[in-house]
């Protein structure tokens, strides 16, 4: 069955074959329902090899299929291939199972959509480039997949593309992605320069012949791509942005591919990581002031799918303070159960806008949860898990995650509890703005809007999603080896590179009460200061709206001095230096013969008379220099 690993990839790419050829014949909605199965089909395979892999010895779960070389040059070769392991199966059973009900909720969200099957194709192309970059066997075929998702973000964002603010925002999420992909490419060359490959297992076996400098800038160079791929400082504004396009788009990003592909790479990194301490603490630190500052921020967001935004970054942030605490494992776990309840709190918000007529702001609307009694309870799984109330989801992965932090630095740790608490607080906000108080929205007159639950189609995700929300922790339990199961699962990858988090069951309490308590403590806060309010403006300071004011500061340090640069290059080097450099060698060319031009006369004579006059000069200069 493992053999049949290749299908996980394929089924995508022939959904997105098919339906570029042939979308528009096959029509709405059969073009979504083709998408959709293609990649549930992709799940299905996936789940066939994972229970083939679980079935084996742990020493045995590594299988590489090459299908052909690539590359060659020098002592090189790159093969096109996969490798399944525990890690790329980990991934690409979210990826597939997340993207497919993802899929289906697009069928009705986007029904009346004039581009309802170009929308599928770049969906299905998506998850192609994601399962790509998840299951290569070497950095080639996942900076492949790598480049894919960017593009394909590309064309999603800027779906909706004869909106300015949606074009560029999509130019946007391009430009950021490929300053941080210059980082991933001279990471690549270093390692094809130090170690002659770029095949996973063979750059691992040679990191013994690298130098500790070679390791520390190999490792950031890769996080800085990552950095630009799931949005970490300073490169996070583009996934904000990436909100303009439509809000299933938004949940793929933000829950199933894009963004989590940074943390994927860290982690499948982690031996050269596990051989550079430095750098794992540039990425902690990294990791948990972005989870700081974008908590921050989303305190103050009125924008429904911007707060959700800001909130992804966050978590992110979080994954990497794992990574670079060493605690691959908490990061994959936190990443998993990050893409139940992100999906599920993107695909409520979705059905909010879709019944409130595309309102996204949450001072719009209030009372809810009785017209859309189905989203509200779905949504407020989602704000539990993602708050890490127990016995949710998020409580077993995030605290996974600050147990950790704390072994490394009781730094880190106070960073991200407190943060903690912000991420119950902000989304506590969210869920009364929208939810509960007062209705702000009129169901009366010519703007009467009449919000209600969605149908089966965007309906049946959410209940799918809320369910594994709430008990997604099971997957790994802090209870001993028989209920870690992810830990257990991943350790034939990570193992060997791992924090070793030596707490007692003592200390395992203390930490899982303290995380407790700063939930509970963010969505009393939350409860406290917006059961009866709309508007605070000392909570909602323009330095916080504005998002520390970090995207103006790029623009006014990075993007005008761009463009004052190109105008001036263009006004003055190229017109006046380089034009003025060619058109200054035609023209003295001109001048010389125009002037050159007088001594053809066209007279016979005139011409024998020059001949005799040169023979002459020549012959004076030989018989001076013979000394004659």
């Amino acid at each position: 069955m493992i053999q049949l690993a290749y299908l996980i990839p394929l089924f995508p790419l022939v959904g997105f074959l098919i339906l570029a050829l042939f979308g528009r014949k096959i029509g709405n909605p059969r073009a979504g329902w083709l998408a959709t199965l293609m990649v549930f089909a992709s799940f299905i395979v996936t789940m066939i090899v994972f229970a083939q892999v679980a079935g084996q010895p742990a020493g045995g779960r590594l299988h590489v299929e090459n299908w052909f070389t690539w590359l060659s040059f020098g002592s090189v070769s790159i093969d096109a291939g996969i490798q399944i392991d525990p890690l790329s199966l980990t991934m690409a059973s979210f990826v597939t199972g997340i993207s497919s009900l993802i899929h289906l909720y697009s069928i009705g969200y986007m029904e009346h959509d004039e581009g309802f099957s170009k929308f599928f194709v770049y969906l299905n192309l998506f998850v192609f480039s994601m399962l790509m970059l998840v299951l290569g066997e070497n950095l080639l075929i996942t900076f492949l997949g790598w480049e894919g998702v960017g593009v394909c973000s590309y064309f999603l964002i800027s779906f909706w593309f004869t909106r300015d603010s949606a074009a560029t925002a999509g130019k946007k999420a391009m430009i950021y992605n490929r300053v941080g992909d210059a980082g991933f490419l001279v990471a690549l060359f270093l390692l094809i320069e130090r170690t002659h490959s770029l095949t996973y297992t063979v750059i691992f076996s040679r990191l013994s012949t690298l130098s500790k400098g070679d390791l520390i800038a190999i490792s950031l160079l890769l996080f800085v791509g990552a950095a630009g791929k799931s949005a970490q400082l300073p490169f996070f504004p583009w996934l904000a942005d990436a909100m303009e396009g439509p809000t299933p788009v938004s949940a793929l990003i933000h829950a199933a591919t894009m963004v989590t592909a940074g943390v994927y790479l860290m982690c499948r990194v982690n031996p050269i990581l596990h051989l550079a301490p430095d750098a794992g603490h540039v990425i902690a630190w990294i990791g948990v002031a972005t989870a700081f500052i974008a908590a921050t921020i989303g305190c103050a967001q009125t924008d429904i799918k911007k707060v959700l935004a800001y909130s992804t970054v966050s978590q992110l942030g979080y994954m990497f303070l794992a990574v670079g605490c060493g605690a691959y494992d908490a990061a994959i776990f936190l990443m998993l159960t990050h893409a139940f309840y992100k999906a599920l709190l993107f695909l409520g918000s979705g059905s909010v806008i879709h019944a409130m007529d595309d309102e996204q702001d949450i001072k719009k609307m209030g009372a809810l949860r009785k017209v859309m009694p189905l989203t509200s309870l779905t949504f407020f799984v989602g704000w539990l898990s993602i708050a890490g109330v127990p016995p949710f989801s998020g409580f077993w992965a995030k605290g996974d995650v600050l147990s950790n932090a704390w072994v490394v630095s009781p730094a880190l740790w106070v960073v991200a509890a407190f943060t903690a608490i912000l991420t119950a607080y902000y989304m506590g906000r969210q869920y009364l703005l929208v939810f509960l108080g007062d209705r702000r929205w009129s169901s009366d007159g010519e703007s009467a809007l009449h919000p209600h639950d969605a149908t089966w189609k965007m309906s049946a995700p959410l209940i799918v999603l809320a369910i594994f929300a709430a008990f997604g922790g099971l997957l790994n339990l802090p209870f001993g080896s028989h209920v870690n199961f992810l830990e257990t699962w991943l350790n034939p990858v990570v193992g060997h590179s791992l924090l070793r988090n030596t707490d007692s069951a003592l200390q395992l309490w203390i930490f899982g009460i303290a995380d407790a308590v700063f939930a509970v403590v963010g969505a009393l806060i939350a409860v406290s200061l917006w059961r009866d309010a709309v508007n605070r403006p000392r909570l909602e300071p323009r330095f916080l709206t504005m998002a520390w004011f970090i995207d103006a500061s790029i623009d006014r340090l990075v993007a005008r001095p761009s463009i004052a640069l190109a105008a001036l290059s263009s006004t003055v080097i190229e017109s006046e230096v380089l034009d003025g450099a060619v058109n200054g060698v035609a023209g003295a060319f001109k001048v010389s013969s125009s002037r050159l031009r007088r001594m053809q006369t066209g007279y016979v004579r005139t011409y024998a008379l020059m001949i005799v006059v040169g023979l002459v000069l020549i012959v004076s200069y030989f018989l001076i220099r013979s000394g004659l």
